[in-house]
């Protein structure tokens, strides 16, 4: 029986805290109502032992240090007549913690019987004697009953990590820090090594490369000229007895393309044939130039890209071609050159008679 006090109740207190009080009241009877049968039931099942059946527990460790894993293993032999209730995963082991479970080997032994084992991995971080405890397995009967048998305990001594002391042993204080002595030799020689080849590689810049730069000649002659004397040694080279003129007609289109470049101001070498043809099409160039020199490079491309092999004719008729349009760029930058000259001397000219008149 369950005599509960309600005389700290106040009668002040709600009708619905009264309604609370009640209903609080009846669930705990009701779950006593049902909690109690079944722990008698359990009670119940529990037996000492029964026929053909060996439950047998072991350790590979049975003193430890703290934190050491030990290997906890249950062998169950039984009939092959009762159905085996293995240990349930959570079962109660004491202090220990599962850091690992292996499942249940079964296995038939030669009279007849079955045998299973289960093993736990385990570890505690508390030191001390203790009790691994007995564990509950169970059996369903022929008849449909159940019974549960405990497994023997085993003890396990837990030592602490500081052997032949006790636990409150005062640590010792930490050394000082230990210096390596470090050996510099090898900066020092690679160092040195690395200094020597920068300095004389500065050095060999200066002496040669250097020199070399400022002896290379400025020519500053006119373009046209430096053009015709360019023209004048590809003249002089042999013609490719194969009819390849493949590098003929590379020289050719570059004295061609710098040319004029250089006489309109125009970066064109690194340009394609279309992109050079553009930037001429703008410019104010002598008659019919625009056209024949889109005529030329078209066919030098071909030459140059598609190993086409030209005529000795066409050959000798672009050549011709180029020179005659150094020097019609020539007469045509000239042309406007003392036309500019005229009308700037006209324009200072008039500028001097208009001071005269003030």
């Amino acid at each position: 029986m369950m005599s509960i006090c309600l005389q700290n109740i106040s009668p002040a207190k709600s009708k619905y805290g009264r309604i609370v009080v009640r209903i609080t009241i009846r669930l705990l009877l009701l779950l006593l109502a049902i909690v109690a049968p079944v722990s008698a039931q359990n009670a119940a099942d529990t037996v000492e032992s029964l026929a053909g059946i060996q439950i047998t527990t072991s350790v590979d460790l049975a003193e430890i240090y703290i934190g050491d894993l030990i290997t906890y293993k249950i062998a169950i032999s039984y009939d092959s007549t009762y159905q085996l209730i293995p240990p349930p995963l959570g079962v109660n082991l004491g202090a220990f913690d599962v850091r690992d479970y292996t499942p249940d080997v079964t296995t038939d032994l030669p009279d007849g019987r079955k045998h299973t084992e289960n093993s736990f991995t385990l570890s505690t971080f508390t030191t001390g004697e203790y009790l691994i405890p007995p564990v509950p397995v169970g059996f369903i009967l022929p008849d449909g009953s159940k019974r549960y048998l405990l497994s023997e305990s085993v003890p396990i001594k837990v030592n602490s990590m500081l052997l032949d002391s006790d636990d409150t042993a005062d640590i010792a204080a930490l050394k000082d820090p230990y210096e390596f002595e470090r050996d510099y030799f090898a900066y020092y020689l690679w160092g040195s090594i690395a200094f020597i080849a920068i300095a004389l590689g500065l050095f060999l810049w200066w002496r040669f490369g250097r020199r070399k730069v400022e002896q290379e000649p400025i020519d500053l002659r006119p373009p046209w000229e430096q053009a015709f004397e360019r023209l004048a040694n590809l003249k002089q080279q042999p013609v490719p007895e194969d009819g390849n003129f493949k590098a003929y007609y590379i020289d050719l289109t570059e004295i061609a393309r710098e040319y004029l470049g250089r006489m309109y101001i125009i970066n064109v070498l690194d340009m394609t044939t279309s992109e050079f043809l553009n930037h001429f099409a703008e410019r104010e160039t002598p008659a019919d130039l625009h056209n024949n020199m889109k005529l030329f490079l078209d066919h030098a491309d071909l030459v140059k890209f598609a190993r086409f092999d030209p005529e000795q004719e066409r050959a000798d008729s672009d050549f011709d071609f180029v020179h005659a349009t150094v020097g019609d760029v020539r007469d045509d930058f000239e042309h406007r050159q003392r036309e500019l000259e005229a009308a700037q001397e006209k324009t200072t000219v008039s500028a001097g008679g208009g001071g005269g008149h003030d």
